[in-house]
């Protein structure tokens, strides 16, 4: 079975932490892009199509979860998981309460991110088929075949 690449969007202010998992994740065959800001994210979003955003919950000036919302408000169907390096449990789980997918403690075992990564891309890609399926029964509809 020929795997197709998820295309990530890495959102955290530490670059050699960006770096070094865009490496990673590369080498499992993903397409990567990276951003350092909330601003940047948005950016990023604006001028490719990015099935997972894993977005850091703390970063100077807009955090992740204004991030989130923004992301969330702007592109309803990517999915994004939330990553977090100071045990603020509280604050992912107030992420998820506002769509994102999951959460993640750093340092995280990269086999948990990748499992985490192929489930929030399965449900991207079912959210946008259920979506397709709905457009077409009302093209159906809307030229007075039901």
């Amino acid at each position: 079975m020929i795997k197709i690449p998820a295309r990530v969007l890495i959102v955290d202010d530490e670059k050699d932490f960006v770096e070094m998992f865009s490496l990673r994740l590369q080498s499992q065959g993903e397409k990567v892009l990276s951003a350092f800001n909330g601003i940047d994210a948005l950016d990023v979003l604006e001028q490719n199509i990015v099935d997972v955003v894993i977005l850091d919950i703390r970063m100077p000036g807009m955090d992740g979860i204004e991030t989130l919302k923004r992301i969330k408000a702007l592109y309803p169907i990517v999915e994004v998981i939330m990553l977090t390096g100071h045990g603020s449990a509280e604050t992912a789980v107030e992420g998820m309460k506002l769509g994102a997918f999951d959460y993640l403690m750093k340092p995280a075992d990269f086999g948990d991110i990748s499992l985490k990564l192929e489930a929030a891309r399965k449900r991207k890609d079912e959210h946008e088929e259920r979506i397709r399926k709905a457009e077409a029964r009302l093209l159906i509809r809307r030229s007075g075949d039901i």
